[in-house]
């Protein structure tokens, strides 16, 4: 085999940790979206008059469980999707101010790492 098939082919360590970052990825983005669209879908319902009144604050999140299933399907798009999420998240939510430090630990920088997770994964398994 040639230098340049070696490049199209990964080898069995690059799967490995490709499939390591996918789980890792998957699983914890996943939770993260979910565990952020039913906190945003019941907390303050009570007041709204219902889950169903207090449903627009959960559309954001909603947004995001969408970009975790694309990463899903697409590695490298969802990832950036991820990435774009995050970065908008520590304005919107002025995370990098003084008072807002758990907003970017929370919420923020996890989005930014499982969007470099999905990318590095898909750049190791040469999924184009």
């Amino acid at each position: 085999m040639n230098g340049q098939d070696q490049l199209n082919f990964p080898s069995s360590t690059q799967k490995r940790i490709a499939r390591k970052f996918r789980i890792i990825a998957r699983t914890l983005s996943l939770i993260l979206a979910l565990v952020l669209v039913i906190f945003s879908a019941l907390s303050g319902s009570g007041e709204a008059g219902g889950i169903i009144e207090n449903l627009p604050n959960a559309f954001p999140w909603i947004a995001l469980l969408a970009f975790v299933f694309i990463a899903w399907k697409w590695e490298m798009v969802g990832g950036f999707l991820l990435i774009i999420m995050g970065v908008f998240s520590i304005f919107f939510f002025d995370a990098a101010s003084k008072n807002s430090w758990p907003v970017l630990f929370i919420i923020s920088l996890p989005l930014l790492i499982f969007g470099g997770l999905f990318i590095a994964s898909s750049g190791l398994s040469n999924d184009k």
